[in-house]
Formats: C-alpha cells, structure tokens, sequence
C-alpha cells in the first residue's frame, strides 16, 4: 500500500476556485486533486526550488572554466552560463512533463569538478574528449533507463561505499573552495599544503562570504546560497576587490565554441589512453546514478511517493530526465545534469506535481538573459557555496556502519583518497578493490554481489596498466 502524499496547507474556497477556474487543464494533466495541490502552490514551489539551486548558474560556469580557459583563448564564461541554464531546463521539463515530478536537474556539483580538475587538468583528457565521455554516459544511461539495469546496479553497490562517495565528494568540493577558489589554502613545499596570506585581498572576500553565507544556511534563509554569493560579490564590487558588473540583463551568449564539441571529441576518443577514458565514463555513470537515486529517494520519502518498498513509482521515468539531460548538456558544452537536492525547498512549500519542475525549467530558460551580472561574479564569492555543499555532502559519513571493519575501512579509503588524489575516480577504486577482499577475509564473499568483483577487477586491471605505462 502506497503512502499518502503529505497534504499541502489548507486553501481558502476563493483560493481553489481561482486556480481551478484558470487551470482546470493543467490541474488535470498533473494530477491536483488525486495529489491534494493546486495551482498556485506548485507555482511558488516551482519558484522556490529555483531560487534555492539558482547559484549552479554561476558556479558551474566557474568551475568548468578552471579546465576550458586554459586550453582555449576568450571568455567563454556566457557560453557557459547557456549550456548551464538550458540542460537543466531541458532536464527539469522532462522531469515535469513526463515523469510528473516535483524534482528540478541540473549539472551537477562535484562531477563538475572531477570534470574540471580531475579529467582535463588532471590527466590532461582534452576537454572535447571529456563532453564526449558525458555524451557516452548521457546514452549508456537511456538505454540502462529503458532497461532497468540502472536499478540492477544501484541495488549491487554496498551502501557503505554509495554514502563514502558522497562524502568523499563532498571533501573534494570544500578543498577546491578552500584552494583554487579563493587561496585560504595554499602549497607548500615544507608541508605539501599550508594556510594562505589571509591579509590578501581575495582570501579575505572568501572567508568573510563563508561566514555570511553559512549564517544564511544556519537560519534556514530559502535561497540562501544564492544570497550567499551576491552578498559576497556585492561586498567584493563595493570594496573594489572586484570589478562592477557591465550590465544586469543582456542577450544570452549561444554557446557557438562549446556546442556540439561533444561530437568533435567522440572523433578523437581512440586517441586517448582507453582505460583512463573507461575510468572517467564509470565515475560520470556511478556518481550520477547514486546522486539520482539518493535524492529521489529522499526528496519522494518526503514528498510522500516513496512507498513501503522503499520504491519510487515510475523511477524510470525520473532516471530518463537525468539520461536525456546528461546528454542534452554534453552537446551544449556542459557536465553532467543530476536531479538536486535542493528539490526538496519546493516540496516543503507544499509541491507536488510535475508543474513545479516546469515552473522551475522556465526560470532556468529565462536566466540566460541575466549572464552579464553572472559572468561579474568572482571566483571568491562562489568559494562559500562550495564549502557549504561540502557540509551538506559529507552528512552521508554517519550512515557508515563505523564498528564493521570490513565497511569501515574500504568507506574511509574511498573518502580519504577522492580528495587526497585530486580524483573521484581514484577514490571509487581503491574502495571497490578493498571491500570484496575485506568481506573475503572476514569469510563473508557470500555477501558481495558479484557485480562489485566485476568492478572491483576492472579498477584492478585499471591501476596494473597505469603502472606498467609509468613504468615503460
């Protein structure tokens, strides 16, 4: 038996009539009387879920830039704003339309950054070669989607190791806040890494937005990671750390030096070393899948839809929002697309139907008209929300079963290596080859699924090429 969905705050009588008066269409396509909602609540959801996960417009733009600036000359940060606002409305729409979800996508954070620092700056994968591997990933995920092999996998994985990625990512991100993004943290080569000259202009914009944005989040302020970041700038432009913005609202910046470079990097694939390659399309497909099913799973439990199964009903509808979006993004120029957490702001304000995410995809289509003021943002006023993220992502280290070793020390090697080698990737394999071991010397292999041998053998095979290619 399915659980009821929570009931949204009564209406007056004049309420529920104007809305059902001027949506009766609508209310019926998406369900408002079998969902208890109406019009005008999943539009103010719609716009709270937008509001809450809007800073992705200036964030993603700015981490991807770490990897596209410095192989290609020119600002292409607009660009970048285009393909963020536009996958994820696509992504969002779906999801509204089709899946009839109150869930908003977009490309997601720390992804974004392995793709960044871990895939082109780290191996040097050309970033054309990467879109491409998202593109990959983007098609390997409709097609698992329509076959339900997505569910297969995640149900294989220990959750032990799902909730160690979490939060080794969630370390991943804070230490690109806490270096690249804003110089608190610095190199050293008496300590490998030590604290930055907080007197420097910069670190000090990054330390104060830190504190504005985490009193934002501690008071539970709706969209306080985006008031997080124009805080920060604004304090930044006032202060002339930062130069002012050369307009608020401008026309948008199609992306003509991203767009389809996905399909010139899928020509030069070959011409790259294979198991790195393979090691990048298996991060992007397991890192997406468990961000997706985590936060559907904890975004439905609260919405009501999950039901005594732990299961979402018509899952794989939600799945193909985030495949379509992944590989919608990959051709604009962009990371992956993930559904968010930050759903959850809309759901609490009472929404329920697939209008708030359209609500939501509008919003994201519009915002392409505001890149002059996103593109004035400094790399120290988006430091903050990365920290912050980090916080929220690395919650998932108490559901780790701690007093099991044969859990305990494949998740911390996972959590402690994503950061430490600068790559999820890294992290993934080290926590997949210990743990089927650790469970065999406990005399517990009867536990292991045997797709995680299988993952474990190709991570495996993975770091015996790498080493005979350091060693040739």
């Amino acid at each position: 038996m399915s659980r009821k969905p929570s009931p949204t705050p009564t209406k007056t009588k004049s309420e529920l009539d104007a809305s059902s008066t001027s949506s009766s269409g609508i209310a019926g396509f998406f369900g408002f009387d079998r969902l208890e909602t109406n019009f005008r609540t999943e539009v103010l959801a719609g716009v709270t879920t937008f509001v809450t996960m809007a800073y992705i417009l200036a964030v993603n733009p700015d981490i991807l830039s770490n990897a596209i600036f410095l192989q290609e000359s020119g600002d292409l940060f607009g660009e970048l704003v285009f393909a963020t606002a536009i996958s994820a409305a696509i992504a969002t729409l779906i999801m509204g339309l089709y899946a009839k979800y109150p869930f908003a996508l977009a490309p997601g954070m720390g992804i974004n950054a392995y793709f960044a620092f871990s895939v082109v700056l780290g191996l040097g994968i050309d970033w054309r070669v990467a879109l491409a591997a998202v593109f990959i990933e983007g098609l390997i995920f409709i097609v698992m989607s329509l076959s339900k092999i997505r569910s297969r996998i995640v149900a294989a994985i220990p959750d032990c190791l799902k909730h160690a990625t979490a939060s080794g990512i969630g370390l991943f991100i804070a230490y690109i806040a806490l270096t690249s993004n804003s110089g608190i943290i610095v190199t050293s080569e008496t300590t490998t890494t030590t604290l930055g000259n907080i007197a420097a202009p910069n670190t000090l914009m990054a330390i104060a937005g830190i504190l504005i944005t985490a009193a934002f989040v501690a008071r539970r302020v709706k969209g306080a990671l985006l008031i997080g970041i124009f805080a920060t700038a604004l304090l930044g432009w006032i202060l002339g750390v930062a130069p002012w913005p050369q307009g608020i609202v401008g026309f948008p910046s199609f992306p003509v030096n991203i767009a389809g470079q996905a399909f010139v990097g899928l020509s030069q694939v070959f011409q790259n070393n294979i198991w790195n390659l393979l090691a990048v399309i298996f991060v992007f497909l397991f890192v997406d899948t468990f961000d997706t099913v985590g936060t559907l799973t904890g975004v439905g439990v609260k919405a009501g839809f999950v039901d005594e199964q732990g299961e979402l009903p018509h899952a794989e509808k939600a799945f193909m929002a985030d495949a379509v979006g992944t590989t919608a993004g990959a051709a604009l120029g962009t990371s992956t697309v993930a559904t968010y957490i930050e759903s959850a702001a809309g759901v609490s304000e009472g929404g329920r139907s697939g209008l708030t995410a359209v609500v939501a995809a509008i919003l994201f289509a519009l915002a392409i008209f505001f890149t002059p003021l996103l593109s004035a943002i400094p790399p120290f006023a988006t430091a903050p929300v990365l920290l912050i993220v980090g916080v929220l992502m690395a919650g998932s280290i108490t559901e780790i079963n701690w007093n099991d070793p044969a859990e305990s020390i494949p998740s911390f090697l996972t959590i402690l290596f994503i950061p430490l080698s600068f790559s999820i990737a890294e992290g993934l394999a080290v926590g997949f080859i210990s743990y089927p071991l650790l469970k065999t010397f406990q005399g517990k292999a009867h536990e292991t699924d045997f797709a995680v041998w299988i993952l474990a053998a190709i991570f495996l095979l993975r770091f015996v090429f790498l080493a005979l290619e350091i060693g040739a």
